[in-house]
């Protein structure tokens, strides 16, 4: 069995998975399954107010768990696979603990192979999309350096080597507006401004 398969079969049983992406790396719980949900939230000590994005192979993909409008649908088509994280209506379908009990959630589309194939090998089934740090500490950026919590609690830890280290933009694109700044905002800035 390949760590893919191994980490597929974790996230497909309720645990947590430590993976790479071009940005940082992050921790997968699956997106629909609100006991996964709240274990990434407990492992992070993250503020259960905060919510989490979720991460899937494709924008087809997407799709079934947003309602992107068709502005948002361009821009994820410019900009997904991407170090973007898409801000849109979700889906009944999401649970309120991913989101905060908000109506909207984030979309990301890593660009990086490993995540890809782990997305894939679950999908279409979306994994969460969150640094896989204990929040209020530093972002990991090699597998080496993730912190004890978070090692401990995830069945499985992908390594990918040392990644970026730049954050997602995160961009509300009906808004119009970028909620942080991270990898490509200067070219997000821009196609916001002409579209």
């Amino acid at each position: 069995m390949t760590d893919i398969d191994r980490a597929a079969e974790a996230i497909r049983a309720g645990e947590l998975v430590v993976y790479p992406t071009e940005t940082v790396y992050g921790l997968g719980a699956d997106a629909l399954d609100a006991d996964a949900v709240e274990r990434a939230f407990a492992a992070k000590g993250r503020p259960r107010s905060n919510p989490m994005s979720l991460g899937v192979p494709d924008v087809e993909t997407a799709a079934e768990y947003v309602d992107p409008t068709e502005r948002e649908r361009a821009f994820m088509r410019e900009f997904l696979p991407g170090p973007v994280t898409v801000v849109c209506e979700r889906r009944e379908s999401v649970p309120d603990v991913l989101t905060a009990g908000k109506d909207r959630v984030g979309v990301r589309v890593p660009d990086h192979e490993l995540a890809l194939e782990l997305l894939e090998a679950v999908a279409p089934t979306p994994i969460t999309a969150t640094s896989a740090n204990v929040s209020g500490r530093a972002s990991v950026l090699r597998s080496e350096d993730l912190d004890d919590e978070i090692r401990e609690d995830a069945a499985v830890v992908l390594d990918g080597g040392e990644t970026a280290g730049t954050e997602s933009t995160v961009v509300d694109v009906s808004a119009g507006t970028i909620h942080r700044r991270g990898a490509m905002a200067d070219e997000i800035e821009a196609w916001l401004d002409e579209h």
